[in-house]
């Protein structure tokens, strides 16, 4: 079943978990350089001190 295309996407399950997975790792690095670049502009300009 796995070899099937029947979802709505096209993706066979193991190429929808392939393209999770770089999702999810383009999510984690978003994320961890919107954290960094937050706290140099609070060290530079603090807000809510």
């Amino acid at each position: 079943m796995s070899d099937q295309r029947g979802s709505i996407s096209g993706l066979t399950d193991d190429e929808a978990k392939e393209f999770h997975q770089f999702y999810v790792q383009g999510l984690v690095g978003f994320t961890a350089i919107a954290v960094i670049a937050h706290i140099l502009v609070w060290a530079w300009r603090p807000w809510f001190y």
